[in-house]
């Protein structure tokens, strides 16, 4: 028997050391493939330095976005420990509604006579729907199933999201609606030796604003409090008479709220939405929320900063160096693929699994 363990031990230790050698194998041929492509783009000043850093900037307003809707995967992960494939629809939702607020506020006039009145008003709408319709699919899709295996869970999600899809097809048609533009956000401002168009300017200002506000409501308040305490231990935050129902709610609630801010800003950057717009950047939001560390709310926002970054700037600055043909369209591939090498030299993200470091 001692010989069978120690020939099993023995085997395990060969098989780390090959995966081990394969693994930084993979990191220092990723690090000199990005050095060797970056000098070349570089050295062939391909871009100007104002070209730069307007990659730059849609850059951080394109991530934005993408760290406002993987919140709402990042804090149902916390709770629930399943992945919420349904809320790129939940997104969705709140951008298709809004256009429809926008059109009406565009056709009195309201949308470019007071610009901040009707964002205000249209950010209230995208975020009243995205909740609703956040709450919905967890009191009828996943409250029933919460006691069944995750499996059970991920597929009611991935059906949840097809269910949204088509109903808003079914409703609303499949065509693309655009968003009315507003006179007043035309053009850019300078701001610290950057050309930031005012889109752009106003989208990174109001995803701060709400991060800012979500983290504080997370960190600060007795809700937040116990959304904390739940996701920590469920039986144990009942004991301590926590409503963890409620507490759920509360969570794909202020997920979806989030989401419907996310929807509103999608609408500004890039104006054009149809039934089909919460698919693509649901999953980079969901790679967002993994490259920060999923179940952990600033890894989200880190995560999705970085990932808006890799796109923006990853195609001419690593691609082209390479002399990759048409390396713009290829920069959903270099995402993702950021996202594998992150994981291989830090397999639980950025800033890690919060979750699994404290019960560690």
């Amino acid at each position: 028997m001692s010989d069978y363990g120690a020939a099993l031990r023995r085997r395990g230790l060969e098989l780390f050391s090959f995966t081990g050698g394969f693994l930084w194998a993979v990191r220092i041929a990723a690090v000199v493939v990005v050095i060797w492509g970056a000098v070349g783009s570089l050295t062939e000043g391909r871009l100007t330095f104002d070209q730069w850093k307007n990659l730059v900037v849609f850059g951080l307003a394109q991530g934005s976005v993408y760290a406002l809707i993987a919140l709402g995967y990042t804090m149902v992960y916390g709770v629930l420990r399943f992945i919420n494939f349904a809320h790129g629809e939940v997104f969705m939702s709140g951008a298709m509604i809004g256009f429809f607020a926008a059109r009406e506020l565009n056709q009195h006039g309201l949308w470019s006579d007071r610009p901040v009145l009707g964002i205000l008003i249209v950010l209230l709408v995208c975020m009243t729907t995205s909740t609703t319709v956040a709450l919905i699919v967890e009191r009828v899709a996943y409250r029933p199933l919460r006691q069944r295996p995750r499996l059970i869970l991920l597929i009611t999600a991935i059906g949840a999201s097809f269910v949204l899809q088509y109903a808003f097809r079914g409703l609303f048609g499949a065509g693309v609606k655009s968003y009315p533009s507003i006179e007043a956000l035309q053009g850019s401002w300078r701001i610290l030796g950057f050309n930031v168009i005012k889109t752009q300017g106003v989208v990174i200002l109001i995803a701060f604003g709400m991060m800012a506000l979500l983290y504080t409501f997370v960190e600060r308040t007795r809700t937040g409090r116990a959304m904390r305490a739940v996701a920590e231990d469920q039986e144990t935050a009942e004991l301590m008479g926590i409503n963890v129902d409620r507490t759920i709610v509360t969570v794909f609630a202020v997920g979806g709220a989030m989401a419907g801010v996310a929807g509103l800003l999608w609408g500004l950057v890039f104006q054009q939405v149809f039934f089909f717009t919460g698919f693509l950047p649901g999953i980079k939001a969901f790679a967002s929320a993994v490259l920060g560390g999923i179940g952990n709310i600033p890894g989200a926002m880190l995560g999705g900063l970085v990932l808006g970054q890799t796109e923006s700037l990853g195609p001419s600055l690593v691609l082209s160096g390479l002399g990759v043909p048409s390396a713009h369209q290829l920069k959903d591939v270099i995402a993702f693929l950021v996202l594998v090498l992150v994981l291989v030299f830090r397999p639980t993200g950025l800033l890690g699994e919060r979750v699994a470091e404290e019960r560690a």
